[in-house]
């Protein structure tokens, strides 16, 4: 067990990395002996896990790290761990739930629950819309690196009503509102007369990788400034067990 747990650290570490790290460097990260980690990489090698480069004495992910997570991404884990806490979100507020993810500068629905008396909204499982106009995108959006926002929004700000930042600058302050709050709002941003609340999804090393949303009827004729803090601690406490289902840290 002690060696299967030393392995899996170094998967982890090496998948953590943007490229390929020495023995000397992995041993350093992980404390271990060097000896120890040369039999661990040697291993993970020979069943193609890792990836031994000599002319750069270091090693990266194999092959078969590769096929493991095309695997892991074919048997859909985010959405079937996703669907029974959406389902006791939606019985518990009775609105429309969703699970999305970032999808470049969009917002691409997964999965939705919806309540008995369900209403027509726009955000349907496969559907993209402006990331910085939803809920959804805007809870992933900010959690993630000032320079990572910035590359994904290059250019001009789509705009659907009328509502919602329209450059960089005014996405960046909604960001920095929402990160302290700890949960998105949009109300009108992307369809007239409904709103939306949502709090980020972390996967293993504390990175967003998805949101769960509610969204309901609300007609303002201007943004009147609600955040719902009550329905938002459910959709928290929601995105929170989906977190832990997935064995992520927030």
């Amino acid at each position: 067990m002690p060696a299967l747990r030393r392995g899996l650290a170094v998967l982890r570490l090496l998948a953590s990395r943007p490229g390929p790290l020495s023995a000397a460097a992995v041993a350093r990260e992980l404390s271990l002996p060097r000896s120890t980690t040369y039999h661990l990489l040697a291993e993970l090698a020979a069943a193609g896990f890792a990836t031994h480069f000599p002319e750069e004495r270091r090693y990266g992910l194999g092959v078969a790290a590769f096929e493991l997570g095309s695997a892991y991404l074919r048997h859909d884990p985010l959405e079937r761990l996703a669907r029974p806490v959406l389902r006791r979100l939606v019985d518990s507020v009775g609105r429309t739930a969703h699970l999305g993810v970032l999808h470049g500068s969009e917002a691409l629905y997964l999965v939705r629950e919806q309540p008995r008396q369900p209403t027509t909204i726009v955000s349907d499982v496969g559907v993209r819309l402006p990331a910085h106009l939803t809920a959804s995108g805007r809870a992933v959006l900010g959690r993630l690196p000032a320079a990572q926002v910035r590359a994904l929004f290059p250019g001009p700000f789509v705009d659907r009503t009328g509502r919602g930042p329209r450059n960089l600058p005014a996405l960046r302050r909604l960001l920095a509102v929402e990160r302290r709050r700890g949960w998105a709002v949009e109300d009108g941003y992307v369809t007239a007369g409904f709103a939306s609340v949502a709090a980020p999804v972390f996967d293993h090393g504390e990175r967003p990788i998805a949101a769960i949303t509610v969204t309901f009827r609300h007609v303002c004729e201007v943004e009147c400034g609600e955040t719902w803090p009550e329905l938002a601690a459910e959709i928290r406490r929601a995105a929170d067990e989906l977190t832990s289902r997935i064995g992520g840290r927030g």
